[in-house]
This record gives structure tokens, C-alpha cells and sequence, in this order.
């Protein structure tokens, strides 16, 4: 039983060094260790932050050749009083030098731990290059903004020539919806997500902004929005100019107002003068305007086929059962209508129950006979309105779009009621011209 404890102890142990092994292989500071004052193991973050080849270029080198002579002395000073297993230096900042000759301020801590059966030095390495460029830039920052800037209520930041933010005042901060400092970083690594005026993705690189840091050119009331890290979504006008035009090397001032209310209201008033209130379809305004697109385009048509949709007997659901019940039928006439056509075709309502379609790109006649029929079956299906049941039918004329068609989108949709009025049956012909006719409704059980 002992040999079996003694066993896992010693499997227990190998793994424990696995996992160190992995830790230090994929941890993101530099570690190496030297014996004797010789390079005998570097991490992959090692070899890049000395911005070496391979870890052949540092292994077996002498560690203070890759130290600022100036921090040598310190250096060897601080390992001099480790003697015991396990002993560490305090944190003590040095000058690397890199292989391409680069010097590069590091925060350092040593540790005298075992290597292969004798005790080395394993040093951790810290890149303090990010923080010393932060501390430049916040330096920078308190000769950048005034009281002014800072109360301003529109957004004001300062970006140098490599992309990273100098300087933001807090209503910058407010609009990205950021509680963290954004000095030092760069747009890119921000908890947000740039679009374009149509809300596509915008990589920083064309962000009218990086315009400006390359050409000089200063860049009035484009506008561009941000999905923020909350889930929110703003929409900005802004502006971006050199902040010392003189200097082709000068960083950027990017100044922008939040546009989000105004931007939302202006889509609203633009969706209301285009889209029924009622289902939500594009209105007669917004169809003809589509029609009348399609029929100037002299090739490869947009739309191939109008379609002219009417409920028959739909006047006597509104005598017998009520506005509330008929406006209920016609939302979902809507609905069934937009499940039934493909993403790209456009459904419309003219009026009372008269619904438009206008089918997108070319169609066989086979196709538009059954999809006409399909049509016809999903606007057969009972309806549940209310504890009411209610079936209605609808008939359907089809009106073809040629290629230099000379008809105005008005007479396309007379063309395409005259079909529908052909495809009615006689008798609901009849209801048409002004006959009231009952619904066949009962109540639901």
C-alpha cells in the first residue's frame, strides 16, 4: 500500500511540474533563469520581448549582455542577498536591451530556485514600456484639456500619430460608456464597437479619424456609432482636425455629439411616412416609390411581378363583427403574407384589405402559379379573432414587369387591380362593385 502512495505522490509531482511547465511556457511575462551569470532558460515571451529570433539567440549568452550597463550594478547587488531556497528580491525596474539594440524599462523580481539539482536565479520580467507611455501621455493630457474642454458636453479626444488616445474628456468617457481610463490605449482595444453611417462594422483604419493622422486633412459632420460594452448602441456626428496643423507628425483631435435621440426620432418620422400604422407594411407612398425605381432600371429588373391582393367579403367582417375584429383580421393577413414571401420581396398595404406585392428578380411562370396558390391556402386558414372564426379568401391578380416597361407605377397597379378583379369569382365580383356580403364567421369553440 505504501508503494502505491509512493507512486501517486510521484505521478501527483509530475503533474504538478506539468501544469508549472505550461504556466510559464503560455504565461505573458518573461521568464528566464541564469546560472553562474549564463542565459540556461528562456520562456517564448522572453524571446519576444528581446526582440530575439529564437531562444537559441539567448540561451547560453551572458545576462548582462542583454542589461543597460547602467543597471548591471543594481542587478547583480539585489541576487548577491539571496541565499536561501525560495529567497526573491523586491520588485527593483532596469534597462533591457534588446537584440536590435532597443533599450526598454522592465520591472524585474529574481528568485534563487533549484535547476537541475542545483539553485539558479529565475527572473520575471515585467514590460513597463505600455506604463511609462501611459504616464507621458496622462503628462500630456493635463496640458491638452482645460476646465473648458472638461465640462464640455460633447466629447473631445486626443489620439497621437500610432492610434493610441492621449488625452478624453469625461463626456467622452460618458458616450462610450467607459468607467476605465482610456489613456495609453488604442481605439481598436476599446470595449466597443465602431459602425458606419449604415451601421456596418468600421475598422479603425477607416475611421475618418486615421484619415486625418495620415493626410493632415481635417473632417467635418460624418457620422459613426458605437456598440458599447452595456449593450447600448449611440450614434455620433463628429469631426476630427490635426491639433497642430503645422506638424504633419501632430497628433489628432477627434470632437463628436451624441446624436442617438435625434437620429431616432428623424428614422421614426421617416418609418411613419412610408409604412402603414396598422400592419406595419410599406405603404402606397413606399411602394409606388419602389415601383417607380424598378420600372427606370433598363436591365436586370429589381422586381419581376406585381401581385394585387384583395380579401373578398372583407367589408362585412367590419358591418357584422366590428373595426377592432376587422383591424385584427388585417394584421393578420400581414403577417401570413410576410412568412409566405422571401426576405427580399416587398409586401405592401394600399388601403382597406388591398395588399400589394412586388416579387423580387426573375420568376418562372410555374413558380409564380404556385406560389400564387400557396398564396391563396395561407389566406384560406381560419382566423381566431376575438373567440371568433373567421375564413377568408382572397383573390390575387398578377401583373408582369418587363424590360423598358413605358408604364408609370400607376398603371401598373391599375393593371394589376383590373387582374385581380378578373381572378375574383362572380359572385364576390358583386361585393366588389359595392354588394354587402356576410363573412363566414362563427364564434371559436
Amino acid at each position: 500500500m505504501s508503494e502505491d502512495k509512493a507512486a501517486a505522490a510521484v505521478e501527483a509531482a509530475e503533474q504538478l511540474a506539468e501544469r508549472y511547465r505550461s504556466l510559464v511556457e503560455h504565461t505573458p511575462d518573461a521568464i528566464c533563469v541564469h546560472e553562474r551569470g549564463i542565459v540556461v532558460y528562456v520562456n517564448p515571451a522572453t524571446v519576444r520581448l528581446l526582440a530575439a529570433d529564437s531562444v537559441d539567440d539567448v540561451v547560453g549568452k551572458p545576462l548582462t549582455q542583454f542589461v543597460h550597463p547602467s543597471s548591471v550594478p543594481g542587478m547583480l547587488a539585489g541576487i548577491s542577498l539571496l541565499t536561501t531556497n525560495g529567497a526573491a528580491t523586491e520588485p527593483t525596474e532596469i534597462t533591457l536591451v534588446r537584440a536590435n539594440g532597443v533599450q526598454m524599462p522592465v520591472e524585474i523580481v529574481s528568485v534563487l530556485t533549484p535547476w537541475h539539482e542545483h539553485l539558479a536565479y529565475q527572473v520575471v520580467i515585467h514590460d513597463l514600456t505600455a506604463q511609462r507611455l501611459a504616464e507621458a501621455a496622462q503628462q500630456r493630457a493635463e496640458q491638452h484639456f482645460t476646465t473648458v474642454v472638461s465640462q464640455l458636453e460633447e466629447g473631445v479626444v486626443v489620439i497621437d500619430p500610432e492610434g493610441r488616445i492621449e488625452s478624453a474628456n469625461p463626456a467622452a468617457m460618458r458616450i462610450f460608456g467607459s468607467d476605465d481610463e482610456l489613456i495609453g490605449k488604442t481605439i481598436q482595444s476599446l470595449p466597443l464597437t465602431l459602425l458606419d453611417a449604415n451601421a456596418q462594422p468600421l475598422a479603425a483604419t477607416r475611421h475618418p479619424i486615421a484619415r486625418t493622422l495620415a493626410t493632415g486633412e481635417t473632417i467635418t459632420d460624418y457620422v459613426f456609432g458605437v456598440d458599447r460594452a452595456d449593450g447600448q448602441r449611440r450614434w455620433l456626428s463628429g469631426s476630427s482636425r490635426l491639433l497642430n496643423p503645422g506638424d504633419r507628425r501632430s497628433s489628432a483631435v477627434s470632437s463628436f455629439a451624441d446624436i442617438t435621440e435625434f437620429r431616432a426620432s428623424r428614422r421614426q418620422l421617416e418609418y411613419q411616412a412610408t409604412h402603414d400604422s396598422l400592419t406595419g407594411l410599406a405603404n402606397r407612398s413606399l411602394i409606388l416609390s419602389q415601383l417607380a425605381g424598378a420600372l427606370a432600371t433598363s436591365e436586370n429588373l429589381p422586381v419581376s411581378t406585381v401581385l394585387f391582393i384583395d380579401l373578398d367579403g372583407f367589408k362585412a367582417i367590419n358591418d357584422t363583427l366590428g373595426h377592432a375584429i376587422g383591424d385584427t383580421v388585417l394584421q393578420i393577413v400581414a403577417q401570413r403574407l410576410q412568412r409566405a414571401l422571401r426576405s427580399d420581396d416587398i409586401v405592401g398595404r394600399l388601403g382597406g384589405d388591398e395588399f400589394l406585392v412586388l416579387l423580387s428578380g426573375g420568376t418562372r411562370r410555374v413558380d409564380l402559379d404556385a406560389l400564387v396558390a400557396r398564396l391563396r391556402s395561407t389566406m384560406a386558414e381560419p382566423i381566431i379573432a376575438r373567440g371568433h372564426r373567421i375564413e377568408v379568401n382572397a383573390s390575387i391578380g398578377v401583373t408582369p414587369l418587363n424590360v423598358n416597361d413605358r408604364r408609370t407605377p400607376e398603371a401598373v397597379l391599375h393593371d394589376a387591380d383590373l387582374a385581380m378583379y378578373r381572378a375574383k369569382p362572380s359572385g364576390h365580383r358583386e361585393s366588389a362593385a359595392g354588394s354587402v356580403r356576410r363573412p363566414n364567421s362563427t364564434h371559436a369553440s
